[in-house]
Order: structure tokens, then C-alpha cells, then sequence
């Protein structure tokens, strides 16, 4: 059977996820247009015709992680009580989408020299910190919005280090506990104001 290949917005998408995935398992120096388009499946030439340059590819991956948080908000905000959304999110990101987080880690070392991708990087990280805060307003914290950025900070390094750091060798049980017991102190000494 042979491969479907996506078109328009569906081919956007392959391409940023082709990206991802390359960025997350072969670093920046295995991120061209030629290998996003052998990645994707697309005939030669795909990637160049949507993204001209290597900045406008950076971008799309940045834009389309994000896309993928920002719609997962909703499903799990129906299913879960607000502690239990932030640690479920924590927990299943580094689980269910570690070429992400790699890739993300990546990406915001290599905006500390582009300012391009700085710009990017630094809307998705306000957009998410933004429903962080809204989440945190859920559950008594007060001034939700100055507390979203080492709330962040702490589940993005509970993150790293389970992709990329020596949590990798825990058990899934194990993690999980550990965000349950990190994100539950951070909460809770955030609202009695310590």
C-alpha cells in the first residue's frame, strides 16, 4: 500500500512533524530540507515550496508543538481537577511526546542565537504560562500569573530530566509519584505564600 501524501495544511503539519522528529534524534546539524522531505515522505523539493528557509523551518516546528499543547488543554481540563490537569500534563508530555521536549530543548538553545526563533520561542512560552495561570487561579493560588513562570520552570525541568537526564531510568510509577509530590509542594507553598 503506498503512502498517503498529506496536502496543503495536512502537508504543513507533516512537514513540522518530520522537523521535530529530526531535531529530537539527530540533533540541528541533521535538520535540512531534503532530509524533512525523506522524513515526511514528500517528493523532493516539499519542504523548500512551504518553508524557503532553514528559520521559516525552526518557526514551523516551534509553532506546531505549541499548537499540539495548546490543544491538548481542553481534553484534559474535562477530565481533571486542576492539580491533577497540571501533573497529568507533566507527566504525560514526557511520556507521549518526548521527540517534543527534545526537540524544544534543542530549539531554545539555538534561539539564544537567533532572535527569530527567540521571538517565537518566547509567544509560545507567554501563550503557555498564560493557560498555566488560569489553571493556577483554579486552585487558590494567588497572583496566578507571576507564579506560572516557576511553576513552568520546575515541570519543564521535570520534563528535561526525564527525557534527557537521569529520570529516564525511573520507573513510569516513580515519575509520576515525583511530580505528584514536586507540583503538589510547589502548589501548596504557593498559596499558604512561602
Amino acid at each position: 500500500m503506498t503512502k498517503q501524501v498529506p496536502l496543503g495544511a495536512d502537508r504543513r503539519d507533516a512537514i513540522a512533524d518530520a522537523a521535530i522528529h529530526l531535531v529530537a534524534t539527530r540533533g540541528l546539524r541533521g535538520l535540512t530540507h531534503r532530509a524533512v522531505d525523506a522524513e515526511a515522505g514528500l517528493p523532493p523539493g516539499s519542504t523548500s515550496y512551504y518553508l524557503r528557509t532553514r528559520n521559516a523551518l525552526l518557526t514551523a516546528c516551534v509553532n506546531r508543538m505549541l499548537a499540539r499543547d495548546v490543544n491538548l488543554m481542553p481534553a484534559l481540563e474535562a477530565t481533571a481537577a486542576p492539580l491533577e490537569l497540571v501533573i497529568a500534563m507533566t507527566v504525560g508530555l514526557a511520556r507521549d511526546r518526548p521527540d517534543d521536549l527534545l526537540a524544544r530543548y534543542e530549539l531554545s538553545l539555538e534561539a539564544s542565537r537567533q532572535p527569530e526563533l527567540r521571538v517565537a520561542i518566547d509567544e509560545g512560552a507567554r501563550q503557555l504560562r498564560g493557560l498555566l495561570a488560569q489553571v493556577l487561579a483554579g486552585l487558590g493560588v494567588p497572583d496566578p500569573s507571576a507564579a506560572a513562570w516557576p511553576v513552568a520552570a520546575m515541570l519543564d525541568g521535570l520534563m528535561r530530566d526525564r527525557v534527557a537526564g537521569i529520570a529516564a531510568t525511573q520507573s513510569p510509577e516513580d515519575f509520576e509519584a515525583g511530580v505528584r509530590r514536586s507540583v503538589t509542594a510547589l502548589v501548596e507553598g504557593l498559596k499558604a505564600g512561602r
